[in-house]
């Protein structure tokens, strides 16, 4: 039941923006909360973390954004609905593996959830596609004023909310922007911008966060400490680092483009081309596959609408979807094929590049990114 829903409904993580964003696929602000005088979960007992289940649940599942969405016990899933959970950013990779006394919320849009019982008792999150933090921000605020009217968070007047993990003791907020990055890829700068940007207090990950790689070009940028700041001054510093990476890979796409233009040609046709007429594809090669054609609409070789048949690959051929899609169990070798043939038949109708080129700057994110900075 679960996993139609998620597949039936209109999704956020999905679902393309309707407005350009050539660089920010998507936003999201995820808050970190604790009862009071119940122990975090990795030191709570069965019968504690059950008392948070039992209180946490309801009172996220009664609020009224949740209202006609999804409310599960993780016991009550499948291996593959956790999977899928898992690939929409809608729970983590930790939740996923815990066995009991866990759960998630899940809104019928799928822009929000709520985990109970992974590292904190609560991990609120919102999701907004493109750029949007003051959205993703009004939305979160309302939703842990409205848990904290009727749930007892753990607080210190002196450190802010307390959490599992001292880093995220004060605000307990990350904020985060999925970043598409493919000519600072392409011309080699990644490494140095990240070491730029973690010199800022700044992490930078992969698609799914801490230990995945960055596959397709998408990085995952977010704040690191959360203490000694008020929730909106780290969002402020947040988009000044994010603005400046816009405006760094928007130099490299024009260096691209003045050097080799006809090196790019290549690797977005060859992209095209396998993705229109090749029989195994594994999730990387994919992803890097649609990377280059999404970087091929930015620079309008491809119609705009091509847009949102590629942000929804990068979710779409994770192997718990691809597994979905197949109906019935298959092993790694026939994901591939299925893949390639899902890949085919999606891109059938796709129109061929082209190959006359103009300058994606940008410029609307980086005012998005300006705004932000003086919210």
């Amino acid at each position: 039941m679960l996993i139609k829903s998620i597949f039936g409904g209109k999704s956020e993580v999905t679902g393309s923006s309707t407005k350009k964003c050539p660089v920010v696929l998507m936003t999201r602000i995820r808050l970190a909360r604790n009862l009071a005088d119940i122990p975090f979960p990795g030191w709570a007992k069965a019968a504690h973390r059950e008392e948070v289940l039992g209180t946490c649940l309801p009172a996220v599942a009664s609020l009224a954004q949740m209202k006609r969405g999804i409310t599960a016990e993780l016991g009550d899933l499948s291996e593959l609905e956790k999977q899928i959970l898992v690939e929409r950013h809608l729970i983590s990779r930790e939740l996923s593996s815990t066995p009991d006394q866990a759960g998630v919320v899940i809104s019928k849009d799928q822009s929000v959830s709520v985990m109970i019982n992974e590292e904190d008792h609560m991990r609120i999150q919102v999701i907004k596609s493109g750029y949007r933090f003051k959205q993703a921000w009004n939305a979160i605020n309302g939703l842990d004023s409205e848990l904290e009217n009727t749930l007892p968070f753990a607080f210190s007047n002196k450190l802010g909310f307390l959490t599992a993990c001292p880093t995220n003791v004060g605000t307990g907020m990350r904020a985060s922007a999925m970043m598409h990055l493919p000519a600072l890829v392409i011309s080699s700068q990644m490494e140095k911008v990240v070491r730029a940007v973690n010199q800022l207090g700044i992490a930078v990950r992969g698609l799914f966060g801490e230990g995945s790689d960055a596959s397709g070009s998408i990085f995952q940028i977010s704040n690191q400490t959360t203490l000694g700041e008020s929730e909106e001054e780290i969002i402020k510093r947040l988009s000044a680092v994010l603005k400046t990476i816009i405006d760094q890979e928007m130099n490299a796409r024009e260096k691209i483009l003045e050097k080799d233009c006809n090196k790019l040609y290549d690797k977005i046709g060859r992209a095209y081309g396998i993705l229109q007429n090749s029989h195994l594809l594994t999730s990387s090669e994919c992803m890097n596959l649609a990377s280059l054609v999404r970087f091929g609409v930015d620079l309008e070789m491809f119609p705009e609408k091509t847009r949102n048949v590629v942000d929804g690959i990068f979710i779409e051929c994770q192997p718990g979807h691809i597994q979905y899609h197949a109906t019935e169990t298959i092993e790694s070798s026939k994901r591939d094929a299925f893949r390639a043939q899902y890949m085919r038949e999606l891109f059938e109708n796709v129109e061929k590049p082209i190959y006359s080129l103009k300058k994606s700057d940008g410029s609307d994110e980086g005012k998005d990114a300006e705004q932000e900075d003086t919210k």
